[in-house]
């Protein structure tokens, strides 16, 4: 259990309290969100045609593939803050705390910013039942939506794993309600008829359009490893983040899937390239006006506003742990490592990553949010997704009597795929932004966070301005006595 000391001689910390279906729950909430109501279209445009499918096929490759290494990972280390725990144990041999330093670093911005999405997406679904809003009333509402998320999320985690439960049974209403609608009124010569060259294997007829949508694809998947971030909260962890990580990657895609194809069937996807079409901005609720009327499409456009609430909900949940450890090994500053004295969540994690979010939402709402979000998203790739594929290696080499409840399948196929998934992605995002630069930009970026962990360390008299500090607290393993909710047989790997 991850501990803090609040008082002087008296150690606290999170309480074990989130179970699979609420950990699989929050995951999913993350994942589906806004996200898929508003990507269709975007989808749609990069393959050209129907074939978009396939973006959301690849898109669950990927994240299965990169899912496994955050089950093997949370599994065998259990902590509050994912990536930064399992960067701090794996590269800590070589160069001290710089990984998981770089990793809080970006993660301090990326996922409040990718948040903010989820609210912009909010606001533009709202305009379909409000098309007289203006910018400045858009605004006021995205900050209101923001303010109403972090109040909800003041209060102990298992109340809040209870309110998780019953948004994700709202997302899982709107979607199956789009789904449904979609297919009373469905094609199959809509759906399935293609343009010429769809399916031509060549550089610019089909590979450019499979990286833009495996691109779109992921960021519809991200969200997978919300529940690892709460490794510290999570009940029998060895056991429950491996399930509800699979479980969660594979019903978004069925959702996904259902969802694309439903919606091919009923809206011409020509209509999707159109700016000024309801197709293009609201596409569910163009779905649901066609087939059932204005009426119903109103009542569901009202549960995909409350999905994209859900989405945010779950990612500022997971993402306001993710300094807490940190603080704690002294690679953050201190008051992150703080819980609130009752209800026991980081309150200096919630209350600045929200604020970041409002931050995000307005200069998306006023500039050009996609350009700073491909540079976060680049960062990311480096600094989280591929370190953490060289950190099953490194960590299976350096700690190999580490306990891992879970082992990654078929190692070290998925890591393989996921480290081409991901270069694939990388190495798209300068051709989808011209002049733009985001691979600069973000080698910038993390050049810049190398200087303030430079500076950091020198303040902190850690490597290199002191000793290399080794610490291999997960090569101790659970201590029933002092932990209950450890896994009964550490030695005997999960079967999913």
């Amino acid at each position: 259990m991850a501990d803090t000391e609040d008082e002087p001689g008296r150690r606290v910390g999170f309480v074990r309290r989130i179970g699979l279906f609420q950990a699989t729950a929050l995951n999913m909430s993350q994942m589906c969100g806004i996200g898929p109501f508003v990507t269709i279209p975007l989808m749609v445009a990069a393959f050209g045609g129907p074939q978009a499918v396939i973006g959301f096929v690849a898109g669950a490759v990927l994240a299965l593939a990169d899912g496994l290494i955050w089950a093997e990972l949370g599994a065998a280390m259990p902590g509050a803050g994912g990536s930064y725990v399992y960067l701090r144990q794996a590269f800590q041999y070589r160069t001290g705390k710089l990984m998981p330093f770089l990793f809080v670093w970006t993660a301090m911005l990326f996922i409040p910013l990718g948040m903010s999405t989820g609210v912009i997406g909010f606001v533009q679904y709202l305009g379909y039942l409000w098309p007289d809003m203006g910018q400045t009333q858009g605004d006021l509402v995205g900050l209101a939506v923001v303010a109403l998320i972090i109040a909800v999320l003041w209060r102990r985690v298992e109340n809040i794993a209870k309110i998780t439960v019953v948004l994700w049974c709202v997302m899982i209403t709107s979607v199956v309600l789009v789904i449904v609608a979609a297919f009373t009124h469905f094609s199959p010569e809509r759906a399935f008829t293609y343009p010429a060259h769809a399916f031509e294997l060549t550089i610019n007829h089909f590979w450019i359009g499979f990286a833009a949508g495996l691109t779109i694809g992921i960021y519809d998947y991200l969200g997978y490893n919300t529940a690892a971030y709460l490794g510290a909260e999570i009940k029998n962890p060895g056991r429950t983040l491996p399930r509800a990580i699979v479980f969660s990657i594979l019903g978004i895609m069925g959702i996904y899937l259902l969802l694309q194809i439903g919606t091919l069937g009923i809206i011409d996807w020509k209509q999707m390239l159109d700016p000024d079409s309801t197709a293009s901005s609201s596409v569910a609720s163009a779905v649901l006006e066609k087939a059932w009327g204005k009426t119903a499409a109103n009542t569901v456009t009202v549960l995909i506003l409350v999905t994209a609430v859900a989405s945010v909900f779950a990612g500022l949940l997971g993402g306001s742990r993710v300094p807490y450890d940190a603080a704690r090994d002294k690679v953050f500053f201190r008051p992150f490592g703080k819980l609130h004295p009752r209800h026991r969540f980081p309150v200096l994690g919630l209350v600045t990553m929200g604020a970041l979010t409002a931050v995000g939402f307005l200069i998306g709402r006023h500039t050009n949010l996609a350009t700073l979000i491909q540079l976060l998203t680049a960062v990311m790739v480096i600094v989280q997704a591929l370190a953490q594929v060289a950190a099953v290696t490194v960590l299976r080499r350096r700690q190999p009597t580490l306990r891992r409840p879970y082992r990654m399948w078929l190692y070290p196929l998925p890591s393989i795929v996921a480290l081409v998934g991901w270069l694939v992605i990388y190495g798209y995002a300068d051709k989808n932004s011209p002049g733009r630069h985001p691979i600069e930009w973000s080698l910038a970026w993390v050049a810049a966070g190398c200087v303030a962990f430079v500076l950091w360390a020198r303040y902190e008299k850690v490597w290199p301005f002191g000793p290399r500090e080794i610490n291999e607290e997960y090569l101790r393993g659970a201590d029933p006595d002092t932990d209950p909710d450890s896994d009964p047989d550490p030695k005997e790997p999960v079967a999913l």
